[in-house]
């Protein structure tokens, strides 16, 4: 009898822990969301938080970017690029710019073996150009090769030799400068080009001027230096 009746509880109790779980709202949906403010643009690591919509129609946030209460530490997450761990995502740009920079995660939650799938949108460069400090190259003086990216998200911010590789049909490229010799006084102009590292098809072009008079005046010994033969007899003819 008493047999009996410990298998009728045992059986009571694992039925209504059975219904229990089965009233318990399950996730229906997921969004993801990223902090714009750390520059995903140029930046390979940004904040990251999930709003979790639940079937009773409520909604939760990790903690962390969104201030939510729910925790990393319950879900496992894959992601299509990158790593994304604890609510920081590690971006792999290479694998980005073959999706189109669109990231697709999947998040598996307690007691269910059905994730859920989401996709992150991120900017991408559109293109690249040439915004020259000076309008000339002078001689044995590093001249700053200044490149912008104008991105998807509107944003035109400066990019360095991580993002883009340089070629100039003469001189010395010396990390982001160009460095024509003092002794090059054949040169008169310069032809650059910038190449974006993880999409090579997106490039600019320039050419850039080299001067050729000097800055001090006084080193001009006399006007024939300067003016063309040909205009400087005529002035001489027309002396009284």
């Amino acid at each position: 009898m008493l047999l009996r009746l410990q298998l009728i509880w045992l059986i009571m109790l694992i039925t209504s822990s059975v219904a229990t779980r089965a009233q318990q709202p399950v996730p229906t949906n997921i969004r993801v969301v990223y902090d714009s403010t750390a520059l995903p643009e140029l930046y390979d690591q940004l904040s990251v938080g999930l709003e979790i919509t639940f079937s009773d129609g409520s909604i939760k946030k990790t903690e962390g970017l969104l201030k939510g209460n729910y925790r990393w530490s319950r879900l496992h997450i894959t992601s299509s690029s990158g790593k994304l761990e604890n609510g920081f995502l590690t971006l792999d740009r290479r694998q980005l710019a073959q999706q189109q920079y669109q990231l697709s995660l999947s998040v598996t939650f307690p007691n269910t073996d059905t994730p859920l799938s989401t996709t992150l949108q991120l900017p991408r460069l559109e293109r690249i150009r040439f915004n020259h400090y000076a309008d000339s190259l002078k001689r044995n003086v590093h001249f700053y090769l200044n490149v912008e990216g104008v991105f998807s998200s509107g944003k035109i911010l400066p990019l360095d030799t991580a993002a883009v590789r340089f070629q100039s049909s003469t001189g010395h490229l010396i990390g982001q400068d160009l460095l024509l010799e003092k002794e090059d006084t054949v040169t008169r102009m310069i032809s650059l080009k910038a190449i974006s590292r993880t999409d090579p098809a997106i490039s600019a072009s320039s050419v850039i001027p080299v001067k050729q008079l000097p800055d001090d005046e006084s080193q001009i010994k006399n006007v024939q230096d300067v003016m063309p033969a040909g205009r400087n007899n005529k002035r001489n003819r027309n002396r009284p």
